[in-house]
């Protein structure tokens, strides 16, 4: 009973894993055309080491059906005949085989382990990469954490399919072949006794397997929604509005329903996944009774030696195993092609904004040109996948019109402004300089050429941005300022900090530039994080500057301090600025009025309000809340 029971733990436990099904984003999914061919052709890398590994894996299954024909051998040859030589010899060997098959496990399990690992390596880094050359419009729809999941699960699950799911449908194969033509030549009467068991080792499977399946995926859907919820709560404005707001009940209940619907659907998981086990192992001693009760009535009459019924007891704890877990190879197989695919669909997303063949760096002239500019957002289905957003399908109607017959030109050293309304267009005209979304008509140049002919590693190092909430990652003062310029030394990291009014605050800190300014910079105050942002500009150096309301929502001490460092920022620069404070931009070379994706007005301050219309409307509401 001992052998039977070890012979099902290992492919039950397997098969058990297989039938509890997955995310319904796998079980639905429709394989796109060739995902084969590209599968294997992703492999083609590693295929010296895949070609090892299977001939290791071939070995081992091989070596299944040793023991139990040796132990045969130790008990006719050896202990019955009463030669003690044979016994010793035979049992070195088994001992000289367990070594063989140990060594065997280790090599295996490092081939297995550089290959899975180089795909999960190979696959991260190609995904990483392409999406990140996606452009804005991608990121302004996508689910981050769908994204995230591509670049994790569905990646592990591809590797699967060179390691795992490979290995196991061939070692399984080969072992039930080989234990069956050893059963065979042994004693065909106990091997038919043993396969009239085998019709009724798939009854719990299929029982039990789709009931698992469905479970499994609430499961995974409650875990998903617990996990969704946990991060909106942990992150800081998360947490903050929590807070404010004195939720903390509400969320407990919130939080503790899901938690309770997870701990259900895992305990019914758990009492289905113990009735099969439990069926497999009844079935098992079954046959176990079987075999012994058919196999001793023929050893008695002396059709079959005991050695040969002992090797038999053996070899049929090696015969169940590979057969259940051959019923389910479908499913391991369709899970690692599925994941294939949903990684290959993301690689499969055409970037959208790339350089052109023969891709020109920025020239000298700082200018900034818009000629009959025309714009829209694309939509969904130019630029998304549905799998990685919260609809059923992509939306494909077209998008309005945005921007309409945008011109102007900015010579080099000049200041724009931009003002209007919310909504009006004014921050996706800005977008549109360094190129993070293409026009539909006209052109946008910089430096006289078409950004669409400029290369975008020189356009993005032209040009610079400070918007209103200055993103910051959950590092080190320094590791924020170098990402502007990685080479950058500490004496220039101080004169940034100097220029933008923020080097004596950090001085003071303990930490100075070690300074951890947490998430998105929330241990900042909102005016130390824009002057923190405008040191990184100022660090850049581009010659092209672009401020985004980079004083809006500041209090007045901090806003003053925030605009004289953006007046260090902008000197001998070409600086487009969206103001939220028309008193801040009173010495602009050029105000454009901007008002439902046109220009109605231009000129300069004192031009505007004496022109009347919607410039002088803005000013004197602002004038007038300001005097309240």
């Amino acid at each position: 009973m001992s052998i039977m029971g070890g012979g099902m733990r290992g492919g039950g436990a397997g098969l058990m894993r297989r039938m509890s099904g997955g995310d319904p984003e796998l079980t639905d999914h429709r394989l796109s055309r060739g995902v084969l061919r590209r599968t294997l052709r992703f492999a083609r890398p590693f295929r010296r080491l895949i070609l090892f590994f299977l001939v290791l894996v071939i070995i081992s299954s091989a070596l299944v059906v040793a023991p139990p024909l040796l132990a045969r051998s130790i008990i006719d040859d050896g202990v019955l005949a009463g030669n003690r030589t044979v016994v010793i010899e035979l049992a070195a060997v088994v001992a000289l085989l367990a070594v063989v098959q140990a060594v065997l496990g280790l090599v295996q399990r490092w081939c297995s382990a550089r290959i899975g690992e180089g795909l999960i390596y190979d696959l991260r880094t190609q995904v990483f990469d392409h999406v990140l050359q996606m452009p804005i419009a991608f990121f302004t729809r996508t689910q981050t954490g769908k994204l995230v999941s591509r670049l994790n699960s569905d990646v592990i699950g591809a590797q699967q399919a060179f390691t795992s799911t490979l290995s196991t449908v061939l070692s399984n194969i080969i072992s039930l072949v080989l234990v069956l033509g050893a059963m065979l030549v042994l004693s065909w009467q106990l091997t038919v006794a043993a396969l009239i068991m085998v019709p009724i080792f798939f009854i719990p499977a299929r029982m039990v397997g789709s009931r698992l399946a469905g479970l499994t995926r609430q499961q995974m859907q409650f875990n998903g929604d617990l996990a969704a919820g946990m991060t909106e709560r942990f992150s800081v404005s998360g947490a903050l509005l929590v807070k404010l707001f004195g939720r903390a009940g509400e969320e407990h209940d919130r939080f503790a329903q899901k938690a309770g619907a997870v701990r259900d659907v895992s305990v019914r998981i758990a009492m289905n996944g113990r009735v099969f086990m439990a069926s497999l192992g009844l079935l098992s001693a079954l046959a176990a009774a079987l075999v012994y009760g058919v196999g001793g009535s023929l050893a008695i009459s002396g059709v079959l030696t005991v050695g040969t019924l002992t090797a038999m007891t053996g070899l049929l704890a090696q015969l169940y195993g590979p057969l259940t877990s051959l019923t389910n190879v479908r499913i391991d197989v369709m899970n690692a092609l599925v994941s294939f695919d949903r990684v290959f669909e993301v690689l499969d997303l055409a970037p959208g904004i790339a350089d052109r063949p023969g891709a020109v760096p920025v020239g000298p002239d700082a200018s900034v040109e818009f000629s009959g500019v025309g714009f829209r957002y694309p939509t969904a289905a130019e630029i998304s996948l549905a799998s990685l957003e919260s609809v059923a399908a992509l939306d494909a109607r077209p998008e309005s019109a945005v921007l309409t017959d945008i011109s102007f030109r900015v010579e080099a050293g000049q200041t724009v402004a931009l003002v209007g309304r919310s909504g009006a267009g004014k921050t996706t005209i800005t977008h549109l300089i360094a190129r993070l979304y293409d026009v539909q008509t006209g052109s946008v140049r910089v430096a006289g050429t078409d950004v669409r002919d400029l290369r975008l590693d020189s356009l993005h190092a032209a040009v610079g941005y400070v918007t209103q909430d200055a993103h910051m990652f959950h590092d080190t003062i320094r590791a924020n300022l170098s990402y502007a310029k990685p080479d950058a030394g500490e004496a220039e990291m101080r004169a940034a900090l100097a220029a933008a009014r923020i080097g004596d605050l950090v001085d003071a800190l303990p930490d100075g530039l070690e300074t951890v300014v947490g998430e998105r910079g929330y241990r900042l105050s909102g005016g130390e994080r824009q002057r923190l942002a405008i040191a990184r500009l100022l660090l850049k150096a581009p010659p092209i500057v672009v401020l985004d309301e980079a004083t809006a929502h500041l209090d007045s001490e901090s806003e003053l301090a925030v605009q004289r460092a953006l007046d260090a920022a902008m000197e001998g620069r070409t600086s487009i600025v969206i103001a939220h404070r028309l008193s801040t931009i009173r010495d602009a070379d050029l105000i454009l009025v901007v008002d439902d994706g046109r220009i109605v007005q231009r000129g300069r301050h004192l031009d505007l309000l004496a022109a009347g219309g919607l410039y002088a409307e803005l000013y004197r509401t602002q004038f007038a809340e300001s005097a309240l």
